[in-house]
């Protein structure tokens, strides 16, 4: 690795294939049209790419075939969004896993095929590389190297996937000793903690982690910091709505940024809404998330906004509460961020 990273993540990458624009999904024996397609990295690499866009220098430990889709994914990760791969490794014989996404009415539905991993969770660690924070999922295996990662002073962020055993034991979230933060979703919690609420669960999830985030998608995010005694509930900032897909993540890279850079609870929550609801106006999971450029040129439309309107317009309200982006937003000339395309570039076509 070169020098400390970041943020280091390990998991699963996914060739992601997303269709949007549809009206319903399929019946049985019937056939829709998609209006739009979007194939990127997904799985890990969501977080992973948002939090290098938002400047973290951020590292990968995963497995990538050797196949097309597998040096898709690398080039699009390494050479174009400029994460560190060092801690990865390339596996022959092995055929990438695949999901497609099928956006519609504001959700979406995947199907995903894949054999496992030839190597186990601990193996894409890799050595644990030196980092200032690390992010995991509690519903996977071989997550022992979590009480390292504490030890060697990271800071461990968690969230935890769905159920599909439908038995939700509180025996995953023992690892949660170990970690700085846990941002499950709003479903996750409530399940977990066997409440009703979102706020509930945020109660009695306070006292297994310092940090605790509940996620509830457009209506935002609740957060409780029990170190300083913090409790927020910021509402989620308004736009039209293409592809949820990859928001969890980057609604993580944002919340991690904001802690890593010590900014108040509420503001790291807001970032984090904000930087997801952005990532939902494009296709594709990774490649939706937003640069520092587009968090700008939002910045700009909405403080235009303000100035036209009266003091509790929409506008006004979100100048008021994102005035810390001023402070935030790095100066100077901003790159454009790649978008998701319907086809894979021929590898002859990657720009080196």
């Amino acid at each position: 690795m070169g020098g400390q990273l970041d943020l280091f993540v390990p998991g699963v990458v996914y060739l992601d294939v997303v269709f949007t624009g549809l009206r319903e999904l399929p019946e049985p024996g019937t056939e829709v049209q998609a209006s739009g397609m979007g194939s990127c990295p997904g799985g890990v690499a969501n977080l992973a790419v948002a939090a290098s866009r938002l400047g973290l220098h951020t590292g990968l430990g995963t497995a990538l075939s050797s196949d097309a889709y597998g040096e898709f994914c690398h080039q699009v990760l390494s050479r174009q969004e400029g994460i560190d791969l060092s801690a990865s490794t390339r596996i022959d014989d092995w055929h990438s896993p695949v999901t497609v996404s099928l956006a519609s009415d504001r959700d979406r539905s995947m199907i995903t095929h894949g054999h496992p991993l030839p190597t186990d969770a601990d193996g894409l660690v890799n050595g644990l590389p030196a980092a200032r924070s690390a992010a995991v999922s509690l519903a996977g295996t071989g997550i022992g190297w979590v009480h390292r990662a504490r030890a060697a002073g990271t800071m461990v962020f968690a969230d935890v996937g769905w159920d599909e055993t439908d038995q939700w034991s509180c025996d995953v979230l023992t690892t949660l000793s170990d970690c700085h933060a846990f941002l499950p979703n709003a479903v996750e919690a409530m399940r977990y903690t066997r409440t009703d609420s979102p706020r509930q669960a945020l109660d009695k999830l306070s006292g297994l982690v310092p940090v605790v985030v509940v996620t509830c998608g457009a209506d935002g995010a609740l957060a409780i910091d029990s170190g300083t005694g913090e409790v927020v509930a910021v509402p989620g900032v308004p736009v039209a709505a293409l592809d949820p897909t990859g928001a969890g993540d980057v609604f993580t890279a944002g919340f991690i940024t904001g802690t890593l850079g010590g900014w108040p609870l509420a503001d790291r929550v807001a970032f984090a809404n904000l930087v997801a609801s952005l990532s939902v106006q494009h296709f594709g999971g990774s490649l939706s998330a937003p640069g520092w450029g587009d968090i700008a040129d939002w910045w700009q439309t909405v403080r235009c906004s303000a100035t036209r309107g009266h003091a509790e317009s929409a506008g006004a309200v979100l100048a008021r509460r994102f005035g810390f982006l001023d402070e935030v937003i790095p100066p100077g000339r901003r790159t454009a961020v790649h978008r998701a395309t319907a086809t894979i570039a021929r590898l002859s076509d990657v720009q080196v």
